[in-house]
Parts: C-alpha cells; structure tokens; sequence
C-alpha cells in the first residue's frame, strides 16, 4: 500500500528483482471488469488521494489517481463546472457501492456516460498524466492546459487500458461549465424500432442533444441551455415528435446518471455484456443478439443486453460485431466465465501486433495486471 509516487517505484523496482506482477486497485469497485488478473499481489494505490489544482478559469483541474469521482464532482460542482463526459460509477454494478469510483479507475476501464453522444469519451477530456511504467521509472505526459498537449498522447492511451500500460498516480482533466438547465422529452409508449429511429432522427437536430437513450417502451430526448433556448429546443423536438405521444422531464440527472452507470441491472442476477455498432444498426444488432431485456444509450450505439456469458452468446455477439462493424465486450460474467471466454473483442492480427508492441514498451516484464485484457499480455 504506497503512501505515494516513490513508494510505488520502489515497489515495482522490487517486483523487477523478484520477477512478480501486480493486481492495481484502487477501491477495487472494478475488479470483476475484464479477465481475472494473474498475478498474486496487489498494489493497492488508494492513498494517493486528493485534488492537486483546480483552476475554474482555465478549466483544468488535476487530481491524485486515487481520488473519489464524488470529490471531483462536488469541487467542480461549487463553481458550476463538471467534467463533461459525464463518469460513470460502475462500483455498484459490480457488487460495490454507489460512491465508490476514482478518477484512475473511470480513467483505466474509460468510463462514460450519457453525455457522450456529444461530449466524447474520457480520452477526449484528459490531458494529462503521471505514471510509473513496468521499469520503475515516474513519467509524465501531457500538460497542466489543453494547449501543452502536443505529439504522442500518452494520458489518451491510458484511457481503457485497464492499468496494464503503467500506474497511474496523477490525473489532468479539462473540464466544462455547467448547463443552466436541462430538459428531456420522454416520447411513451414507443416500440424499439421507432424509437432508436426517433433517437437517430433527433441527433441531426439544430437542439444539439446531450442525451439520446431508449429504455423499454421510451426514448428519451435530453437538451440544455439557458431558459429561452431551451423553450426552443423543446418546441423543435415537439413539433418533429408530434406523432408521438410526449411529455417532457424537467429533473432528468438522476434519470441520465442511472442510465450511464448500468443502474437498471443492479440488484438484476444477469450476466451483462455491451455492444457497440453505429446508431443506424442498432435495432438489427438488437434483434440478431435476441436479448430480452435491454436498454440503449448514445442514440442507440451502445447496447446493454442481458444475455448469458456462455461461448454460444459470444459467438453470436462476435458474429454481430463483425457483420455490423462493431464490437461486444462481456461487462460483468463469473469470474470462470471471464477467465474462458474473450471478454474484450478479439484483435485483428495487425492490431495485436501492435497492441504488444505498446505493451512491451511500457511494461516489458510484464508486471501490471497481466491477463485483464488479454491472456498473453
């Protein structure tokens, strides 16, 4: 358990000498993400906690990995800023409690919610980091303002690496100024078919949706902006959706939070897997994985389907993916499940190829969780 950024260096300094790996955790609220990690001790990194620098008129705030995303959250919060991806905690989704997630953990499994659909993905928010690589050795990368940011991006390629590049010990994110309102127009009694078309139809809107998301029966159309714009955009999206039957939720955070963070499936004893394919092939997707329960999130590019983690589910996905150019990731199975099957989308041979060559450049001997993505690495 290192106290900070020395203390790890010195732990993996020794973890040289003796040819051991390590498991990185944080709070470990998502351990059971990803393969089971081979290796037998763990670096636990939760002290190197707290916000470094909070900059509300540059818009950047840097943090220790470790820090709780509710920490985060309630200082941006103080100046009506967030970071605009919208993190999702998927502590309790995992068996955890809600609160649990930290900016390394959001960071490593590239944890969005909702707002991507227009905000992009954490890797399009952070913009700089601190790190010790499988050498022992503390880097940074990126800068302290957005402008710093030039070459290789190395804090982009943290994002989804499910800590198998380095250690995380400092974070940088820009971050975004607050809407002064948000809306969302609930169009009831949809099937799936006319909804995800509805969803797809309102993206191309002049209304610049920040949340476009199906659960069963709905789709749900959320907007933002000052009082008169959003009047505006309410009144667009009614006039297109007339044939609907609409009514209109004022007080949508919760709603939209519950929906990034996999909430409908908490406390639900079902294998959960993701699909990812462009908006347009959502309802074919949805249909060819033969879920019966299930929501959709970014107009309908992503997927959450509760279906078995067994190798028939996963030949059916894989096949899904490649017709449709898209990917299945398996998000929460047994931990037997998640050692058999693939749980990330199986790389193309030029891919991998290049996926070790990354690997072997910031860990060579392997030493951090080797196993999570892939078995060889």
């Amino acid at each position: 358990m290192p106290r900070n950024e020395a203390e790890i260096a010195d732990a993996v300094a020794g973890a040289m000498e003796r040819g051991t790996a390590f498991e990185i955790i944080s709070r470990g609220g998502k351990r059971n993400f990803g393969r089971p990690v081979a290796a037998g001790t763990i670096l636990d990194v939760g002290a190197l906690s707290g916000i470094l620098k909070y900059e509300p008129e540059e818009l950047v705030v840097s943090a220790r990995a470790a820090t709780p995303l509710a920490e985060i959250e309630a200082a941006l919060a103080e100046r009506r800023q967030m970071l605009g991806f919208a993190p999702a905690d998927w502590s309790a989704l995992f068996g955890g409690y809600a609160g649990g997630a930290t900016l390394a953990g959001t960071v490593a499994t590239n944890a969005c919610g909702a707002r991507r659909v227009k905000a992009g993905a954490v890797r399009d928010h952070v913009i700089g980091c601190r790190f010790v690589n499988g050498s022992g050795e503390a880097i940074k990368a990126g800068g302290n303002v957005i402008k710093n940011v030039t070459g290789f991006d190395i804090p982009k390629l943290m994002c989804g690496a499910f800590g198998t590049l380095g250690v995380l010990t400092e974070l940088t994110f820009r971050v975004v100024p607050k809407p002064a309102r948000s809306a969302t127009l609930a169009l009831r009694n949809c099937a799936a078919e006319p909804g995800l078309r509805a969803l797809r139809q309102a993206a191309g809107l002049p209304v610049e949706p920040t949340g476009l998301s199906y659960l069963p029966a709905r789709a749900l159309i959320r907007v933002e902006g000052g009082t008169e714009a959003l009047i505006e955009k309410l009144a667009i999206l009614r006039r297109i959706f007339a044939a609907f039957d609409v009514a209109t939720v004022e007080d949508d955070t919760a709603l939209f939070r519950e929906i990034g963070e996999g909430g409908v499936f908490v406390g639900r004893a079902t294998d959960i897997w993701r699909l990812c394919v462009a908006s347009s092939a959502a309802y074919a997707a949805l249909q060819a994985s033969k879920a019966q329960f299930w929501y959709a999130d970014w107009a309908g590019g992503l997927l959450w389907l509760g279906l078995p983690a067994d190798e028939e589910t996963a030949r059916r996905l894989r096949g899904v993916a490649a017709q449709l150019g898209g990917h299945a990731t398996l998000m929460r199975g047994s931990a037997e499940a998640r050692a058999r099957l693939a749980v990330f989308e199986p790389e193309a041979r030029a891919r991998s190829t290049l996926t070790a060559a990354v690997k072997a450049a910031f860990d060579p001997r392997r030493l951090f969780n080797p196993g999570r993505m892939v078995e060889e690495l």
